[in-house]
């Protein structure tokens, strides 16, 4: 199946529906609290009264669901090769956040048949009518697959801490990002939260020297979203497979969540935020290979 023929599956899907935001999750290197942020600002969407799923994409780890403190029965592949409905292969976790495991899937779809696609874009779609808002979890660093993702993304959020290798990495996957033959400025945003600082003056300055430097060599500033504070108890969260934010709703980082929910919420109404869908997150990931 050609690629014009995948598209026209595609757009066949996105009549007469609604679109749900799609937010990718992401970072330079692993270890920055990059699947921590996605599970909970999930669980401050739930709480302002959104539908929220997470995809765990990242496909090396399996962070999301030790955190969800749950085995999923079922993963992406078993949607695409066993005949699973979408409903089927979504666990649900606290405050009903739905998860999907992507498990290795996602990156066998641009081989499928018409037949198959078809299939499984008809389900992905269903998404739209279950949440309104669907986290991507990338993998950490740079890879093939995890540029992907970051393309057909139309807005991405960047989890760098003050760690000089986190700085570094950071900039160095916007550069791939970047120069990415398929990336386009005016449909992709990067927003940056700066993770684990002593205070908000500290988040307010890595984002400074990072965007500067962005800017200046890759012309494509980002925003900034906020920063989340060291905290112990969202370390011992960690530790219990509890989001903080619901162990801890008083907690320093649970309070910074929050604040970068409502803005991400905000800035939704405030710029017109356009909704992808999953079909149009899918069909850059399906016909988008060059």
């Amino acid at each position: 199946m050609d690629q014009a023929e995948r598209l026209r599956i595609i757009k066949a899907s996105q009549h007469s529906r609604p679109l749900a935001r799609v937010i990718t999750v992401t970072s330079g290197k692993g270890g920055v609290g990059k699947s921590n942020t996605a599970i909970n600002l999930a669980i401050q969407f739930r709480k302002m009264e959104k539908r929220v799923i997470i995809l765990d994409a990242d496909f090396g780890l399996a962070n999301i669901e030790i955190m969800f403190g749950a085995v999923p029965k079922h993963n992406l592949c078993d949607l695409i090769y066993q005949g699973k409905n979408i409903r089927e292969i979504i666990t649900w976790g606290p405050m009903e956040v739905g998860f999907i495991s992507g498990g290795s899937g996602i990156a066998g779809m641009s081989n499928l048949s018409r037949d198959y696609l078809s299939y499984i874009i008809q389900n992905l779609v269903q998404l739209d009518t279950i949440a309104d808002i669907i986290i991507v979890d990338t993998g950490a660093g740079i890879s093939d697959a995890v540029l992907e993702f970051l393309v057909a993304s139309g807005e991405i959020l960047l989890v760098t801490t003050p760690e000089p290798t986190s700085i570094t990495d950071s900039y160095s996957l916007l550069k791939a990002l970047y120069r990415h033959p398929r990336f386009t400025q005016e449909t992709t945003k990067v927003k940056m939260i700066a993770n684990r600082v002593e205070k908000e003056e500290e988040g307010e300055v890595l984002f400074s020297k990072l965007n500067a430097v962005v800017t200046r060599y890759l012309k494509v500033p980002m925003t900034y979203l906020g920063c989340v504070p060291e905290d112990a108890h969202l370390s011992r969260a960690v530790m219990q497979q509890v989001p903080v934010s619901l162990q801890n709703p008083g907690a320093r980082s649970t309070a910074a969540y929050e604040r970068i929910a409502r803005r991400l919420l905000g800035r939704e109404e405030e710029e017109r935020q356009p909704k992808r869908g999953m079909a149009a997150f899918f069909s850059h990931i399906v016909t988008g290979k060059k």
